[in-house]
């Protein structure tokens, strides 16, 4: 597929105006028209409404696809310039994952990188739920996949997946008995979570503990403190506290004695991939490109 084309058609997808977006690409709206039409008949449907000019269906679903093969060539140009000027080190990129990451995405875009770039080496850094931001801040990752977003300026989100919220409990829970139905944020707010160390990022204590929806009042603590999900597993399954997490979190931690039960109506949550805001590395724009595909790859293969 001709990139100059799909730049065109993404320019006035996001300009809505096929003037404006000839101006911004320093084309003649004539070769910008051109551009747009040659791919719908290379693809065989209509892709932009002209008036208002607006994406169909199907520009939607390529525009998302543009952004992402884009970026994926703007980083493999960036990435020779850097190997012409003699920068190339060999140093890896270093992945960071708090606990399952963002579930098969994870290792599906691990797995792509490898095959991408086979003499860039990869060193997977496991993250606990202090290491929301820090890792990227400290230097010690260069991409990390967390949940919740992250609320910080100097990183940068790729949101991968959208998910139900769960909670884990005790086998002798009277909730457990709800695992295959769900329950609702009335019915969790007094179990007895976990508690997480002082310096844990607060939109992950607000995610752990349900805080939007608790009218500023504290949750029930635990007398256990956890960093990481086996951490909460132990003390969940023992019965001395509850957690809460993504609904993947239950395919990846199936765990003797801890029940996961869906929170009907707790507002879904994402898991995404951060980075460090304006990152030129290439390798991590390769990375950030072949993830967003994949998450989009899967999710749509998950209805969603």
């Amino acid at each position: 597929m001709d990139l100059r084309r799909l730049s065109s058609f993404l320019a006035v997808v996001e300009e809505g105006h096929f003037g404006r977006a000839a101006a911004r690409l320093f084309l003649s709206p004539a070769a910008v028209t051109g551009h747009v039409q040659q791919l719908e008949r290379d693809l065989g449907t209509p892709l932009l409404h002209r008036s208002p000019v607006a994406p169909t269906p199907a520009g939607e679903r390529l525009a998302g696809h543009a952004r992402t093969l884009l970026a994926a060539a703007n980083a493999a140009v960036d990435d020779v310039m850097e190997v012409a000027r003699g920068r190339e080190d060999g140093r890896p990129l270093r992945v960071g994952v708090m606990g399952h990451g963002s579930a098969e995405v994870t290792p599906a875009a691990v797995n792509a990188f490898r095959r991408a770039r086979p003499e860039t080496p990869v060193a997977l850094v496991q993250l606990n739920f202090t290491e929301h931001s820090s890792a990227l801040h400290e230097d010690r990752v260069d991409v990390a996949f967390v949940r919740p977003v992250p609320d910080d300026e100097r990183i940068a989100v790729d949101v991968l997946t959208t998910e139900r919220r769960i909670v884990g409990v005790s086998a002798a829970s009277p909730l457990a008995d709800a695992a295959g139905t769900g329950v609702y944020l009335a019915d969790v707010l007094d179990l007895p979570f976990l508690r997480l160390p002082r310096h844990t990022p607060q939109p992950f204590t607000d995610y752990l503990y349900f805080a939007g929806t608790r009218g500023g009042d504290a949750p029930r603590r635990s007398p256990d403190c956890a960093l990481t999900p086996q951490d909460i597993l132990t003390s969940v399954a023992s019965g001395r506290g509850a957690g809460s997490g993504l609904e993947s979190f239950a395919r990846y931690y199936p765990w003797p004695g801890a029940v996961y039960v869906p929170v009907l109506d707790a507002p879904w949550a994402h898991s995404v991939l951060a980075t460090r805001a304006g990152d030129g590395n290439p390798e991590v724009r390769i990375f950030r490109a072949l993830t967003v595909a994949l998450a989009r790859e899967l999710g749509a293969r998950a209805g969603g």
